[in-house]
């Protein structure tokens, strides 16, 4: 799976970029049909605190899957974004599976 990583409003975290390799690797291992992940990191001013943004877009066969999550931390956010992908991606398989 190619993988696009930016970061708006925020310096490059390698550590984060590692988390987010090694759980994309997962996804990748189980849907071997997933061709493309860009991901965003956004960092906006909330006086909530909630100002931490991850968005990913997944390019498969069908229409786009796209989750985000927004949390006071990027890797709970990180962590929320890949749970909701992969409840797609269940159900995109159930799909493939009954044609």
């Amino acid at each position: 799976m190619e993988v696009h990583v930016q970061y708006q409003k925020m310096k490059a975290s390698e550590s984060l970029s590692q988390i987010l390799m090694k759980k994309l690797d997962k996804l990748g291992e189980k849907y071997s049909w997933v061709i493309k992940a860009n991901v965003l990191f956004k960092l906006e001013n909330d006086k909530t605190g909630m100002d931490k943004i991850c968005e990913i877009e997944l390019s498969a066969p069908g229409p786009r899957l796209f989750a985000k999550a927004r949390t006071n931390d990027f890797e709970k956010a990180l962590a929320e974004t890949i749970s909701e992908l992969k409840r797609q991606l269940e159900k995109r398989q159930g799909t493939f599976a009954t044609h």
